[in-house]
């Protein structure tokens, strides 16, 4: 069983940037996306969501949007999948506690953070939403 001493070990080895917010919840960054990474350390499960944006109140294409986030969980999404927490979209995964190891870990954020840098534009568009580029700009 993979401890919470075990996960801190395998940021380190990663050497990823992280900080525990609170008791078993920690807020890692990463180069790739951008984006946060929040894992939350249980009992049994750790898991692993990225907030990749607010959902507009009204979204006009939101067929479109939602068909294209199940496809991309089908063919390009290795490990997790795209969800809808709240009204934010995010990227999601859960491992058990019991079999996870280094590599296991490693792969998932990495999976993650390729779906999010790859796929952001078009959700972005899709979804009525402008990019932090566009808004820097």
């Amino acid at each position: 069983m993979v401890t919470y001493d075990d996960l801190e070990s395998f940021l380190i080895r990663m050497d990823l940037d992280y900080e525990e917010v609170e008791e078993g919840i920690c807020l890692v960054r990463s180069g790739t996306s951008g984006l946060p990474v929040v894992l939350h350390y249980d009992d049994t499960i750790l898991l692993i969501r990225m907030k990749l944006i607010d959902l507009p109140d009204s979204l006009a294409a939101e067929k479109a949007l939602y068909r294209t986030l199940l496809e991309l969980n089908a063919s390009e999404v290795v490990h997790g999948a795209y969800a809808i927490e709240g009204d934010e979209l995010i990227l999601s995964d859960t491992h058990e506690l019991e079999t996870l190891d280094f590599h296991e870990l490693q792969a998932s954020i990495e999976s993650m953070e390729l779906a999010a840098s790859s796929h952001e534009h078009t959700i972005r568009r899709l979804a009525g939403v402008s990019s932090n580029k566009e808004e820097e700009s």
